[in-house]
């Protein structure tokens, strides 16, 4: 692997590359230390909102920290991101949209200019929100003594660092080397790692970290087997003649991965129940006895109901995003129409059942993966008395490892093209 990086750092255009990706990450972890104009210098110095809240833990996590230091990046790349998915759903459902994705690279460009101004309105949204939770006591009051002017400024200011953010990451994407959006979440999980190593290692005994290293091997080669793990639908096409050409036929395989839904479903189911939370915290004002707080005290996250209904969501959400994913009525169909089948399976509609009766056994087996990866950590945090250190740590090294795994079949490709051996040996 040393090797591979030597090699990919002799050729100009990778290096340049790599030390363009370096920089935009690096642009954007300085803008997690940028705070936002208006705010009271001494709340920067305690222990930032909401304490270990679950909405200071889940935004802590995926900005990086910016959350935590009312930064410029608080909101981070999340409105882009659920952006993204409702409009990959939209899609699916919206006959106009389901168009333009057939129309090819200009389709395309136009759904991501609709995914754009979708993003500016859910940033808008959200940062009318923040605000609203900085000023309460849950966010430190951190805005309470602030104007209508500073409070208009603090808004455009967030939605400003969200749009920043999304073109950080689509310049990596064009410039650099990986997808931008995927490498700044990482960077935004990766840069609070140093804090829960010193976490454990104040808390937490020798045993303890012994433990922990071996579930996090453990946890991180499951993920990489599911990952990578697939099931090779076997395509036969026969000869047939194209015009005056007569085209050759052959075996070749359709690849069904065993987690296509990627994290999406996790993000989805802990969304929804930290709703009712957050709701609990903006518009609750802190009093333990009214309903949204004891709502939000039933879906506590040390709770069995939590776990139960978290785990059922991530099933049926892994199943429901597979389908938005995999269409088996549409890929029978183009089989047909180029002239493959399956072998031992009529073509046309046997061919479509045959596709979904695999991907739904395979599914399963990705979502109860899934659900697992997803729960483990907090079963495991309160046997081995550390809280809420490793509150996200399933999905963080889902999440981590994925993207990883995807820069280095990137990087990899490219050594290819210049006859270097890249990181995964053929045997």
């Amino acid at each position: 692997m040393l090797g591979s990086l030597a090699n990919a750092w002799k050729v100009p255009e990778l290096r340049q590359r790599l030390l363009f990706t370096a920089m935009i990450l690096a642009l954007y972890r300085l803008g997690a230390y940028i705070p936002l104009p208006g705010i009271d210098p001494t709340v920067l110095s305690g222990a930032g909102p909401g304490g270990n809240s679950a909405v200071a833990g889940l935004f802590g996590a995926f900005t990086g920290g910016a959350f935590n230091n009312f930064a410029i990046f608080s909101l981070g790349i999340m409105p882009y991101i659920t952006a993204a998915i409702v409009m990959q759903l939209m899609t699916v459902a919206i006959p106009r949209l389901q168009e333009l994705s057939k129309e090819g690279e200009a389709g395309q460009q136009k759904i991501t200019q609709y995914t754009r101004y979708f993003t500016l309105a859910l940033a808008l949204i959200q940062s009318t929100a923040m605000v609203f939770y900085f000023r309460a006591p849950a966010g430190g009051s951190a805005l309470a003594g602030a104007g209508v002017l500073d409070l208009v400024v603090v808004i455009f200011t967030l939605t400003t660092g969200v749009m920043l953010t999304m073109w950080m990451g689509e310049l990596i994407s064009q410039r650099g080397l990986g997808n931008g959006i995927s490498l700044i979440i990482t960077a935004s999980i990766l840069s609070q790692a140093p804090f829960a190593i010193r976490s454990l290692i104040e808390n937490g005994s020798i045993l303890v970290m012994v433990i922990l290293a071996l579930l996090a091997v453990m946890i991180i080669a499951a993920i990489v087997f599911v990952n990578e793990g697939q099931r090779r639908i076997p395509i036969t096409y026969a000869k047939r003649q194209v015009g005056r050409r007569m085209s050759q036929g052959g075996t070749t395989y359709l690849p069904l991965k065993v987690n296509m839904a990627g994290v999406i479903p996790i993000i989805f189911a802990s969304s929804l129940l930290l709703f009712p939370v957050i709701l609990a915290e903006f518009a609750g004002g802190g009093n333990p006895d009214s309903f949204l707080s004891r709502l939000a005290g039933f879906f506590d996250t040390d709770g069995a109901p939590y776990l139960f209904l978290y785990a059922l969501l991530i099933i049926m959400f892994t199943y429901f995003y597979t389908a938005v994913q995999f269409n088996p009525v549409e890929h029978a169909d183009n089989l047909k129409k180029s002239g493959g089948y399956v072998p031992g399976i009529r073509p046309g509609q046997q061919t479509a059942l045959y596709l979904n009766n695999v991907l739904t056994r395979i599914t399963l087996f990705g979502a109860v993966f899934l659900a697992l990866v997803a729960i483990v950590p907090y079963i495991i945090s309160p046997l081995l008395g550390l809280g809420q250190t490793i509150l996200l740590g399933g999905t963080s090294m889902l999440i981590v490892v994925g993207v990883s795994l995807d820069t280095v079949r990137q990087l990899e490709s490219q050594l290819m093209m210049r006859n270097y051996e890249g990181f995964l040996k053929k045997r």
